[in-house]
């Protein structure tokens, strides 16, 4: 079931910040009222496509950071792998240079409960505790608001790449929905018109484009 709408399911978990210090206990809890965070999962460390997304999001962390807004990762790897491949240089194949959190959903429940868990647990016949799938997560994107709630999300398959100028797009359009009160069409980026959520409003944006 989609979450957006809904409040942001809360965890506690070891995460490594700054590229390069593990911490216990990281939650998304201390954005709550100072900033909307944009919450990714992506399937491994150590692998192909993930790297390009991660150092993407990197890329863009200050377009994300002068809108106010946190960018976290997340995978079921451990801390200690997230740490290696933070200290591993792009030349070969690592994500050194990145400096926003990194989660480790070691118990997978963290991908469970935002439902990108490719996979799920099931019992066989002899009562034995099973999973059916791929035990990673999808690459699943969250944008929560300060107020916790789920404003966005969208779950790719694995071979399919995100693309991180579209989140910025959406919390431009977010950040003009609350400041405004308008709504985006589509298409819409920053700095276009949007509309007022009435059948006059519709009318005129259709009537000039």
């Amino acid at each position: 079931m989609s979450l957006v709408g809904k409040k942001a399911p809360n965890f506690s978990a070891g995460a490594v910040i700054n590229g390069e210090e593990i911490i216990e206990n990281f939650s998304l809890q201390q954005y709550i009222g100072q900033k909307e965070v944009v919450f990714f999962f992506y399937p491994k460390d150590f692998t192909f496509v993930c790297p390009t997304e991660i150092l993407a999001f990197q890329e863009k962390l200050a377009e994300f950071e002068k809108r106010g807004v946190a960018v976290v990762g997340a995978s079921t790897d451990t801390e200690e792998t997230h740490l290696a491949w933070l200290m591993t240089p792009k030349a070969n194949g690592g994500i050194e240079g990145v400096t926003y959190p990194i989660v480790a959903d070691v118990a997978k429940t963290i991908a469970h409960n935002y439902g990108v868990l490719a996979g799920e647990w099931n019992y066989n016949e002899d009562g034995q505790l099973t999973f059916e799938g791929a035990p990673i997560a999808y690459r699943g994107t969250f944008l929560i608001d300060k107020q916790g709630v789920v404003r966005h999300e969208t779950i790719n398959d694995f071979p399919l790449g995100r693309n991180i100028d579209e989140m910025i797009r959406l919390v431009d359009a977010l950040h003009h929905v609350e400041k405004f009160g308008e709504v985006c069409p589509a298409n819409w980026e920053e700095g276009k018109e949007a509309m007022s959520a009435t059948k006059e409003g519709v009318a005129e944006y259709l009537s000039k484009n």
